[in-house]
């Protein structure tokens, strides 16, 4: 059977499942990214991936500027968020609060002047025989590892003015180095370190 091509639809699928189910500012990330009644952050995303995550953040009313260092994968954004905004007004709203860059975000970082910062690297292989889902194996191929990743998490901790999240395995193991997070919110397969600054 023929892969299908990794595209970053935000209209359907389980995108836009999770933006009308999903449960809103009551999900793990948005309450570990410090969404609380009428408060919406301003958060960086540093490694935005498909930007499942930043999509999500922005249909809550966020301004969410997303980081994409792989050539490939911000072309593959960037048109999906242009079909997205020729959709309907409001995913066009929505997609009006993601502001795309191509970048590495360790050089940026220091000059964005974040408030929040999320940090979701390719995590590490997982030791179970049990495969990741074939859109995360086409990324991964694409993008690679993350082995910089601790020093995306240090530079981050030195910016952000509020708070970062580190979106990580729930049973991986810490970065080496760190404190312990301030908190952190723990999902069935995923945890959200939370650094407050």
């Amino acid at each position: 059977m023929k892969t299908p091509e990794l595209k970053c639809d935000f209209v359907g699928g389980a995108v836009g499942h999770r933006r009308r189910f999903g449960g809103g500012k009551q999900q793990d990330l948005p309450k570990a990214l410090g969404f609380r009644g009428r408060t919406v952050p301003v958060i960086v995303d540093a490694t935005a991936g498909l930007g499942r995550d930043a999509f999500l953040l922005a249909s809550l009313g966020a301004s969410v500027t997303m980081i994409e260092r792989s050539a490939q994968v911000h072309q593959l954004l960037s048109d999906g968020m242009r079909r997205a905004a020729a959709t309907n007004g409001e995913l066009a709203e929505i997609i009006g609060r993601m502001h795309l860059i191509h970048g590495d975000a360790r050089k940026l970082l220091p000059d964005l002047a974040a408030e929040t910062i999320l940090i979701d690297p390719m995590h590490p292989p997982r030791s179970k025989s049990a495969l990741v889902k074939n859109e995360m194996r086409q990324l991964r191929d694409l993008v690679g590892h993350d082995p910089d990743c601790a020093e995306l998490l240090r530079i981050a901790l030195d910016t952000a003015s509020k708070r970062v999240v580190l979106k990580w395995p729930r049973r991986g193991e810490p970065i080496p180095g760190f404190p312990a997070p301030s908190h952190q919110i723990v999902g069935k397969s995923t945890r959200y370190d939370v650094f407050m600054r």
